[in-house]
């Protein structure tokens, strides 16, 4: 930002920032921070959408010494309010119009200081970007120490408490291992267009590329029309979706009409993906598709590379790549035992950008971190060449009369259908408290498929422990905040209509 203030780093809508107007906008409000009292050590939690005001605020929270907890914005106020108490807020920092959702917050959990991204209208807080702008646009002298918390991320479960991952600032700046290689000829020619919450990971691939010397268009949210015209008219050369928005930007009309030779990267992460949609984007866009897996708790594991989306060899398209330099991973059986390659076993991991835990909760983290070792929940393999294929939660992985049935495989199964577009399989216990398989279904457009049609189908390829006991149509299925399919309200839905049919 230094060296070359005059170029542009940050675009949303009609603004455009440049780097010079970006590192003032940064400086600025760590010193309004710091005049406001707010400490090294203290909790800076963000209510905000994808706006400038927010990037910049949550680097100069960071600079202050502070750790940052950022909220999913789609969460119930009741959720949203237990993590700010719970992560002990003394600043929230709340977008303009998210004010209404931040005076229910402070309602019911009383906060130091409430702290507008601008003109706070009738409702509680002062304005920030004023207060900023009364600063001098100094540099602020970094208060934060490498082993300070950075960053408390919390998973995005629809249901219960949501856990804090706890990331130091030694551990900030991991994702660019992974952004690293996508550079393509100078590092400002890496321009990444955001239109996922800056919450979840897009906020996290947003960093490295800013940390690459790139720059950065935000978006409010995902639409796919809307993405489509931004990648033409931006010449966006990284995008990061999840792999069911992925879906629906092949599947706009527009995909076919819109420019998008400059991407060079379209990354995809957050969930399993499709073998049989991910062949499809490689037709349509080419070879620029990159798979990363990771989790909050481990940073980056592995990544598929675009030169592995190779149309020639489908099977491996099916796995997350190849393990990351620095990062350590064994396949482990129920006993703890490393498996040889080929095996079925937990994935665990060991590399520096592990979590240092989850936020006040001790024996959670006593389960899952072990001896240096983070055990992720997935269940995985390595092959003989070192490619790791995730093949389920072990949470998710559905016991039936007979053995397992795995989500990922019979969604493959079901998405390699003509007439399926995409499916969610998991699984919901009967009167007897057995788990019985369910599937949801994207039909595929002009086309006509009946469940029992589909369950005969699964029936004859996989044998009956695999088909689904019941199978619903949908048109499209329901997300998360983070934009991973919403299982959990599907499984709810499921049991409704189960008690629904049954007989009192």
């Amino acid at each position: 930002m230094r060296s070359d203030p005059d170029r542009e780093l940050v675009v949303y809508g009609e603004r455009r920032l440049s780097a010079g107007q970006f590192r003032a906008l940064v400086h600025r409000m760590a010193h309004a921070l710091a005049a406001l009292g707010v400490e090294r050590g203290a909790t800076v939690t963000l209510l905000s959408g994808n706006l400038p005001e927010t990037l910049a605020a949550r680097y100069a929270a960071n600079l202050a010494g502070c750790r940052v907890n950022h909220l999913y914005s789609r969460i119930s106020a009741g959720m949203q309010a237990a993590i700010v108490r719970d992560v002990e807020t003394q600043a929230l920092i709340v977008d303009p119009r998210l004010v209404g959702r931040a005076e229910e917050i402070t309602a019911t959990v009383p906060v130091q200081h409430v702290l507008v991204l601008g003109d706070p209208g009738h409702g509680p807080g002062r304005n920030l970007v004023a207060l900023a702008a009364e600063q001098s646009e100094e540099p602020f002298s970094a208060r934060c120490r490498p082993d300070d918390i950075c960053v408390i991320r919390h998973t995005g479960g629809t249901t219960g408490h949501p856990k804090g991952i706890v990331s130091a600032f030694d551990q900030a700046g991991r994702i660019g291992q992974v952004m690293t290689p996508l550079r393509q000829g100078e590092a400002g020619a890496l321009r990444q267009l955001v239109c996922t919450t800056l919450a979840h990971a897009g906020g996290m691939m947003a960093d490295g590329v800013l940390r690459a010397g790139g720059s950065v268009v935000l978006q409010d949210d995902f639409d796919a029309g809307e993405v489509l015209a931004a990648v033409e008219r931006e010449r966006i050369t990284c995008l990061f979706l999840l792999p069911p928005l992925l879906y629906r930007l092949l599947d706009h009309p527009d995909a076919r009409h819109r420019d998008l030779s400059s991407l060079t990267a379209v990354i995809y992460s957050g969930c399993q993906s499709s073998p049989a949609r991910l062949a499809d984007a490689v037709r349509r866009l080419g070879p620029v598709l990159v798979q990363v897996y990771a989790q909050n708790e481990t940073g980056g594991i592995s990544v598929l590379f675009p030169q592995d989306h190779d149309l020639a060899r489908p099977e491996r398209m099916r796995t997350a790549g190849r393990v990351l330099p620095g990062v350590d991973v064994a396949v482990r059986d129920a006993q703890g035992r490393d498996l040889p390659p080929g095996e079925l076993g937990e994935i665990c991991v060991r590399s520096p950008g592990i979590m240092r835990g989850y936020w006040k909760q001790p024996e959670l983290t006593a389960e899952v971190l072990r001896e240096g070792w983070l055990h992720t929940g997935d269940l995985g393999r390595l092959d003989e060449e070192g490619y790791l294929t995730v093949v389920d939660r072990l949470k998710d992985m559905i016991v039936v009369v007979g053995g397992h049935v795995y989500t990922t495989e019979l969604e493959d199964l079901l998405n390699s259908h003509p007439a399926v577009r995409q499916s969610a399989v998991y699984g919901v216990r009967d009167a007897d408290r057995m788990e019985q398989v369910h599937a949801t279904v994207v039909p595929a457009p002009d086309t006509t498929v009946r469940a029992g049609d589909l369950r005969a189908w699964v029936r004859e390829q996989r044998g009956p422990m695999y088909e689904p006991a019941r199978i619903g149509f949908v048109d499209a299925l329901p997300l998360t905040d983070a934009g991973k399919p919403d299982k959990k309200l599907l499984q709810k839905q499921a049991r409704q209509h189960t008690s629904a049919a049954t007989p009192a």
